[in-house]
């Protein structure tokens, strides 16, 4: 056997896995405290810096939009990592990719070059490929009944560094102002070492690695290599009508998310808003997102994954309709975009839950990849169209086209409702 196809070290005794568990997801939990940590302390400030250093407000989007696209290209090869080699290295090596792409653009401000400072915040987007991952890390060795839980309590502790970042970028960013880099260029230098910590956390701590651990528990027919590649795991989600609802599940609450909270503040502004005014909304927002994924963790465990799957329909919906329709109210658009963190929790917990239940084992890392995959590369369109939508409409036209995505998604769900699911 192979140091590829070998799964752990020594036997796994079943009455430890409780205490197994616990403590890999303290570990989780504690990397994506650091990681979101890191991500939302560089993506504060990510547009200022792109147009400091383009010079124009027309290129700025660039910024976010080429870290989006670096979450979606290395989302296939990190799960193809992690399928051969377990969790453990890809999140360690998404981790150091984010670290290197994060000192790649403090290089390129000071430089004042912005090639070369998109080429870092796609780089930069590993770490958002590692915070992603590490949600289905946290399913491995979950019990069927408490995957959902599992999942939600991971995306939570995201709270944490979501909040946390966007205020210390400026003390980040003073803190470099004496060494030549620019002030908005600060925050990723920061991020950079936090990722490097991430990084040094889970190589030293995430062992035994979870999804080996968890196929050396797997039936021995579940064993083969072969039944692990990218390809299998592309054939098991096309095989299974709820591995394809969960895809799109995931992959339609992330892009009417992105895309609307993306012009949000734009809308806000041609309204009076303050700058302070506007980072609350976007605060709300980010609480509805993270704060409440374990409430959508356990009715998903306890009523099942389809039936959050509607909520979150219904949730999206609603803060279509109400962020669509608020026009110069603040506090309507506050409570839309409340929803819309909402149902992007209720979508992403459920739908990553329902794709781990959908496949064999052995392909699960490599569907769990092509589902992030997706997920991204449809946000990172979506957030594109965005603002051409706004540019020829308005921005309650960009909430009906958001509310649109819903439908198809709602037929299929109706379509697989009944269907058995994987076991």
């Amino acid at each position: 056997m192979t140091a590829v196809e070998r799964p752990v070290a020594g036997p796994v005794d079943a009455a430890a896995l409780p205490a197994l568990r616990r403590r890999i997801s303290a570990v989780l939990v504690a990397s994506q405290i650091l990681g979101g940590l890191g991500v939302a302390t560089g993506i504060a400030l990510a547009v200022v810096l792109a147009q400091e250093v383009a010079g124009t407000e027309s290129l700025a989007g660039l910024a976010p939009t080429a870290t989006v696209t670096g979450t979606a290209l290395l989302s296939v090869p990190l799960a193809a990592l992690m399928t051969a080699r377990g969790r453990r290295p890809g999140l360690v090596l998404a981790y150091l990719i984010g670290a290197l792409g994060a000192g790649i653009v403090v290089v390129a401000a000071a430089m004042d070059n912005f090639p070369l400072l998109l080429l870092g915040m796609a780089g930069f987007g590993a770490a958002s490929s590692a915070n992603l991952q590490a949600r289905f890390a946290a399913a491995d060795l979950a019990e069927p009944q408490r995957r959902a839980r599992a999942i939600s309590n991971v995306v939570w502790a995201t709270t944490i560094g979501a909040v946390l970042g966007p205020n210390i970028a400026a003390p980040a960013g003073r803190s470099v102002s004496k060494l030549g880099i620019p002030e908005a260029a600060g925050p990723f230098l920061w991020a950079a070492g936090v990722f490097l910590i991430s990084a040094l956390l889970v190589a030293v701590l995430l062992r035994p690695d979870p999804l080996l651990t968890a196929r050396a528990l797997a039936p021995v027919e579940e064993q083969s290599p072969a039944a692990r590649s990218i390809r299998a795991g592309a054939a098991a989600v096309r095989a299974s009508p709820r591995a394809r609802l969960a895809l799109v599940t995931v992959a339609v609450s992330h892009t009417a998310m992105v895309s609307v909270m993306s012009m949000t503040p734009v809308d806000l502004g041609h309204h009076g808003a303050s700058i302070d005014l506007i980072g609350l909304v976007i605060s709300i927002h980010i609480a509805g997102m993270f704060a409440f994924s374990p409430i959508m963790g356990r009715l998903s465990d306890r009523f099942g994954r389809l039936p959050v799957i509607g909520l979150a329909m219904g949730l999206l919906a609603c803060a279509a309709l109400l962020a669509g329709t608020a026009g110069a109210s603040h506090t309507q658009t506050a409570v839309g975009l409340f929803l819309l963190g909402l149902g992007w929790s209720a979508g992403l917990v459920s739908g990553s839950a329902l794709l781990t239940d959908s496949v064999p084992q052995p392909a699960r890392a490599a569907a769990q990849g092509l589902s992030d995959l997706t997920m991204n590369t449809a946000a990172g369109l979506g957030g594109a169209a965005a603002g051409l939508v706004v540019a020829l409409a308005s921005y309650g036209w960009l909430n009906l086209v958001a509310a649109c995505l819903l439908l198809p998604l709602g037929a299929l769900t109706l379509f697989t409702r009944g269907r058995p699911a994987a076991s």
